[in-house]
C-alpha cells in the first residue's frame, strides 16, 4: 500500500510517497531528476539506547559487521561493488538508530537495493568468529584513535555519563567500553541481529532520479521475502525531569593544549516546538562568529580562542545543549565560566534581538536546505522523521516550524533551561610542567 504526498507549504516543492511491504518494511520514495544519481538510505530502529548493561558498543560493532559480507557478497564485497559502480557508501550509529547509505549512478540503483537486501536477509550466513574478531579489533582501534588517545577525546563520553544518571539508556555513548567490546560473543551478535535487523524494524528511503514504479518492484523483489521479527523489546524509558536540579562537575587533568570549559545542559526532546526554540537560542548564543559568546569571549575579552554552543537533538530523552570553550594562554576557567553565566543570564532576561532572531532562523533554514538539497541528505532526513516521529513528511516542512518560533519562546526556554543548576560541567586542566611554579593537587579529579 502507498500514497503520494502533495507538496506542502514550505516544502520547496519536494514530495515523497510512502509504502509498506507485507513484512513490515516501510518505504519512502522521492523523485528528483536534476542529476542522474539516486540515494539509498536504510535506518534500523536500534542504537546504543537499546543495549543491555555489560554489552555497550554492540550496536556500533554491528554497524561494522554489516560490511563484512553476507550470503552472496563475501568479505569486503559490499564496498568493492558499490565503489566499482561509481557509488559511495557508509554507515553510522547513534544513540537512537543505525543507518546505512549509498549514493549511486541511477543505472546502478538496483545493485544498491540488492546489496542492502542481501545483508538484511542473510548476514548470519557469513557472520563467524573470524569476522567478529576482525571487526572487534577495528572498533577498539577506532576508540583509541578517536576517543582515548586524542586531546579532549573522552569529553563526549564523560559529559554524557554526567548528564544522564547511572542506569539511564543514554548514560553510555555508542562507542561502548573496551571491557564490553571484549566481552561480546558471537552469539550476542547473532541474537542482536535477529532482534533488530528485521524489515519491520527499518525504514528504506530512495531519493533521486528514479522511476517509482520500477524502484518499488525492485524493493518488493529483493526485500519482500525477508521475514519480519516481533521479538524486539521496547526501549527503556529515557524521560527525566526538565532540570537536573544541581550542577554536576568533573575536573580532568590531561595532556591537552589549553584549558577547556565544556558543559551539557538538559533541553527539550527533539520533535517539540520547545526544542526548536532551544536550537534558536543556542544559535544566537554560540552558533558561529557572530554569536554572543564568540563576541564576548573571543573578540572582546580575548579569554578564549574558540567558543561554541550547539544542540544535540534526541527524541527518546532530553536533548543536550553542548557548550565548548577553549581558553586563551593562561586564562583560568572560572573567569571564562563567569562570563558565560553573565551572557546566559542576560539572554534569559532580555531574549534575542529582532536581528539575532532573523539571523538565527536564516542560519537554521540554510542548514535545512543544505540537507534536503542533496539526494543523500534528503533520504537521510526522510528516514529520520519516519523512524523517530512516525511521519517522513515532517522532514519536508521542518523549517516552517523553526521559522514560526517567536523571540519570547526562545527567551523562555533559555530562562528555564540554560541555568547553572541544569548542567553537567567538564573542566580540562593541562598536566603541570616542570616549569610550573607550584603543581596543583588534582587527587581524585579524574576518576
Amino acid at each position: 500500500m502507498g500514497h503520494t504526498a502533495t507538496a506542502g507549504a514550505g516544502s520547496g516543492g519536494l514530495t515523497a510517497t510512502e509504502h509498506r511491504l507485507a513484512n513490515g518494511l516501510r518505504v519512502v520514495l522521492s523523485e528528483d531528476h536534476l542529476t542522474p544519481v539516486a540515494a539509498v538510505c536504510l535506518w534500523y530502529d536500534v542504537g546504543s539506547r537499546h543495549e543491555a548493561e555489560g554489552r555497550t558498543g554492540l550496536a556500533h560493532l554491528f554497524e561494522h559487521l554489516m560490511f563484512q559480507g553476507s550470503q552472496q557478497v563475501h568479505g569486503n564485497g559490499h564496498f568493492e561493488l558499490v565503489q566499482g559502480a561509481g557509488g559511495s557508501l557508509n554507515g553510522t550509529t547513534s544513540f537512537e538508530r543505525t543507518n546505512y547509505f549509498e549514493t549511486m549512478p541511477t543505472h546502478q540503483l538496483e545493485l544498491a537495493l540488492w546489496l542492502e537486501a542481501d545483508r538484511m536477509g542473510s548476514l548470519l550466513a557469513a557472520l563467524d568468529d573470524k569476522s567478529m574478531e576482525n571487526q572487534r579489533e577495528v572498533v577498539k582501534n577506532e576508540r583509541r584513535q578517536r576517543y582515548d588517545n586524542v586531546p579532549y577525546g573522552t569529553a563526549f563520553e564523560r559529559l554524557t555519563a554526567l548528564a544522564y544518571p547511572e542506569g539511564h539508556p543514554y548514560h553510555h555513548t555508542p562507542i561502548g567500553s573496551m571491557a564490553d567490546l571484549d566481552a561480546a560473543t558471537l552469539e550476542d551478535a547473532r541474537n542482536f541481529f535477529r532482534t533488530y535487523y528485521a524489515p519491520n524494524n527499518a525504514v528504506l528511503s530512495v531519493v533521486g532520479d528514479i522511476d517509482p514504479e520500477r524502484t518499488l518492484a525492485w524493493i518488493e523483489k529483493y526485500f519482500g521475502s525477508i521475514p519480519g521479527h516481533d521479538g524486539k523489546p521496547a526501549p527503556r524509558d529515557g524521560g527525566l525531569p526538565d532540570v537536573i536540579g544541581g550542577q554536576l562537575r568533573e575536573v580532568v587533568v590531561e595532556d591537552v593544549p589549553a584549558r577547556a570549559l565544556m558543559a551539557a545542559y538538559r533541553l527539550p526532546e527533539d520533535g517539540t516546538r520547545a526544542c526548536d526554540a532551544a536550537d534558536l537560542a543556542l544559535t544566537v548564543l554560540g552558533g558561529g562568529e557572530s554569536s554572543r559568546l564568540h563576541n564576548r569571549l573571543v573578540r572582546r575579552d580575548r579569554t578564549a580562542v574558540a567558543a561554541g554552543f550547539g544542540l544535540l537533538r534526541l527524541a527518546g530523552a532530553p536533548s543536550l545543549g553542548w557548550l565548548d570553550v577553549k581558553t586563551s594562554g593562561g586564562v583560568e576557567v572560572p573567569d571564562v565560566e563567569t562570563a558565560v553565566d553573565e551572557e546566559l543570564a542576560r539572554f534569559a532576561a532580555e531574549g534575542p534581538t529582532a536581528e539575532e532572531m532573523e539571523r538565527a532562523q536564516a542560519q537554521l533554514e540554510r542548514e535545512w536546505l543544505d540537507r534536503l538539497g542533496t539526494v543523500a541528505g534528503r533520504a537521510d532526513e526522510l528516514c529520520r522523521f519516519a523512524v523517530l516521529f512516525g511521519d517522513p513528511q515532517l522532514a519536508l516542512t521542518a523549517v516552517d516550524r523553526v521559522l514560526s518560533v517567536t523571540a519570547e519562546e526562545v527567551r523562555e526556554v533559555a530562562a528555564a533551561r540554560l541555568r547553572p543548576d541544569n548542567r553537567a560541567v567538564l573542566v580540562y586542566e593541562p598536566v603541570a610542567t616542570e616549569d610550573s611554579a607550584d603543581g596543583d593537587d588534582e587527587e581524585g579529579a579524574d576518576q
